[in-house]
């Protein structure tokens, strides 16, 4: 459980900085690098949640999902 909330805690935070870091980069370098900073920002948030529900393998506690090959019978 803990390697799962540090990667998504890393991945929401690499998300906010490159959020965050357009505005400087749109001034300094222009409005191409803004906006793939954007767009990858964007695509973030949705890779993180399925990283972070991903179940670690490393963590015998860590297969409560209650369906799939780990499910309770």
């Amino acid at each position: 459980m803990q390697r799962r909330k540090r990667r998504y805690v890393w991945l929401m935070t690499t998300c906010l900085v490159l959020f965050g870091g357009s505005l400087p980069v749109y001034h300094l370098a222009g409005t191409g690098w803004a906006l793939a900073m954007c767009a990858v920002a964007m695509v973030l948030p949705p890779v993180a949640v399925v990283i972070g529900n991903t179940p670690d393998p490393d963590d015998p506690q860590d297969r409560g999902t209650g369906y799939g090959p780990d499910a309770p019978r």
